[in-house]
């Protein structure tokens, strides 16, 4: 008996779940492994480089894989890589040769990266194969975007719940048998995707490989949009906040890890209640692209605003507390819109293709800013961090005044 759209959504969506549980733990527990060796910001940061950098290959080539395979086949083979990556990990020791241990947790974080990618390109493509097809377009519209904020809001959450899970992981049993124990746990939520039919999101025509760049002006300016959006977040979330919070306030790893866990978590409810937060206001139509600009020229001010308070040294723990509040919930409503949006923009036969090349600038955003969180950490400190997320995010809002309308939407409102 064939799976209905519903059933076909939750597998997917949880077995998403599960890996973003293991691929938020398994960043604390590298970040905070290698820091407690002594290792620099920037060495760390070259930790997460490969991660990154094949993100950006996978989602470009994903995408062609996942719309001649399937999105089952890609869902399949990105959960498999993780738990073999995890694996890689189990037996990094302290007695290592630096050089020996960098090269190693590069490759490991490289099929990591491979995994993430391939596993979020499958599920965000795959709500557009399984929202069903409405007459009215603007109901239609409404239900997308109200099942992308759930799954990418969901998403988020459980990655803050990661962060706080590898604190705790590393606290309780070190780096070696936490992994172990994520590989396992990972490997049981693989189980129920073997259920998905094997044509789940496989395009009726073979695309060429000319498909991947052969973009519409409206991915192709999102896409461009994403990438500063991304790396204005990574820039000083990724490995100079963490840090600054443990050489500055001296706060423990799982406190850290907690306190990262806590706003992630945050971020994540506000994404999924992102159509909820917007009916609030009176807004009953989807978002457009002048919800794009708003959001996003809103979000410009916010790290200008903590830079400002460190450097007139208000209270530490004050500032970094309400700049992430308030930098998480403008954050959350971009990065809900913007996964909208790139579905807008395409159709069901060409989802995976458009969203893996919107994502492969995705992952080319957070390579950037993760270079740049320790680079810049390692010069200028979390106020120059803070005025290149500024920056950057100035960059996505400028870029996305170039959107195009959406061809089903002749009204765009915030």
């Amino acid at each position: 008996m064939r799976l209905s759209s519903l059933q076909q959504y939750s597998i997917v969506t949880a077995n998403y779940w599960a890996f973003t549980l293991t691929d938020g733990a398994l960043r604390m527990l590298v970040l905070f492994h290698f820091h407690e060796l002594r290792y620099s910001t920037l060495e760390i940061a070259f930790l997460f480089l490969f991660y990154e950098f094949f993100g950006i290959l996978t989602n470009l080539y994903g995408g062609l894989i996942g719309a001649r395979s399937g999105l089952r086949f890609t869902l399949w083979v990105g959960t498999l890589l993780q738990i073999f990556a995890l694996l890689m990990l189990i037996p990094v020791a302290a007695s290592w040769p630096k050089l020996l241990s960098v090269t190693y947790v590069m490759v490991a974080q490289a099929v990591s990266g491979i995994a993430k990618d391939l596993n979020k390109m499958s599920a965000k493509s795959a709500i557009k194969v399984v929202v069903p097809v409405h007459d009215d377009v603007q109901t239609g519209d409404l239900q997308l975007f109200k099942w992308v904020a759930i799954l990418t809001g969901s998403k988020n959450a459980l990655k803050g719940v990661g962060f706080f899970l590898g604190g705790l992981l590393l606290t309780s049993f070190g780096f070696n048998f936490a992994v172990g124990l994520l590989a396992a746990g990972l490997a049981l939520a693989f189980l129920p995707t073997l259920a998905l039919p094997g044509d789940f999101g496989q395009m009726k025509d073979e695309p060429s490989l000319s498909s991947l760049f052969s973009k519409s002006q409206g991915i192709n300016v999102l896409s461009l949009a994403r990438f500063f959006l991304f790396g204005a977040r990574d820039v000083w979330f990724v490995v100079a906040l963490p840090v600054f919070l443990e050489a500055s306030l001296g706060w423990s790893f799982w406190e850290i890890g907690g306190f990262l866990g806590l706003w992630v978590i945050g971020y994540g409810i506000v994404q999924g209640s992102a159509p909820g937060l917007r009916r609030l206001w009176g807004k009953t139509t989807p978002p457009g692209v002048s919800s794009v600009q708003f959001w996003s020229a809103l979000l410009t001010a916010i790290p200008a605003l903590i830079a400002i308070a460190l450097w007139r040294e208000v209270d530490v723990s004050v500032a970094i507390t309400a700049g992430l509040t308030a930098f998480g919930v403008v954050f959350a409503m971009n990065s809900s819109i913007h996964s909208y949006m790139v579905l807008s923009y395409t159709d069901s036969e060409n989802v995976s293709l458009n969203v893996g090349f919107y994502y492969m600038a995705n992952a080319a955003g957070r390579l950037t800013g993760t270079l740049l969180s320790g680079a810049i950490f390692l010069v200028g400190g979390m106020q120059a961090c803070l005025w290149m997320s500024c920056l950057l995010v100035g960059l996505a809002f400028l870029s996305s005044c170039k959107l195009p309308y959406p061809s089903r939407q002749s009204m765009q409102p915030l």
